[in-house]
């Protein structure tokens, strides 16, 4: 890691799921990842999410949140799977007014962070 970087700017550099485990130090089964990287990645994403307004300022403390929350993310899909999880709203079923289920997904839902 580039020392001169702040963590928002290290982040930046990051693109895959293998790229943030490595960052944050965290030991993983390429097998996991392989098949789940998407998935670990956006659960990532939604658990900093609900997690953002109590970030306290310090860059290491965040450092150590972020890496506990990707470590979560992983281990998620470690003892589980994408299917169980349903991260992606495509996995999300309803009960539709006239029976049976639907899986779909609106547009505004797909393009929204």
């Amino acid at each position: 890691m580039d020392e001169t970087l702040s963590l928002a700017e290290a982040l930046e550099d990051l693109v895959s799921a293998e790229d943030f485990l490595d960052f944050f130090e965290i030991p993983y089964e390429p097998s996991v990842v392989h098949v789940n990287r998407l998935h670990i990645l956006q659960r990532f994403h939604d658990y900093l999410a609900r997690q953002a307004p109590n970030l306290p300022p310090e860059e290491d403390q965040q450092r150590g949140i972020y890496r506990l929350w990707l470590e979560r993310a992983y281990q998620d899909f470690v003892v589980s799977d994408s299917l169980t999880e349903k991260v992606f709203a495509v996995f999300q079923t309803v009960s539709k007014p006239e029976g049976g289920m639907s899986s779909f997904v609106s547009i505004d839902k797909v393009f929204r962070e």
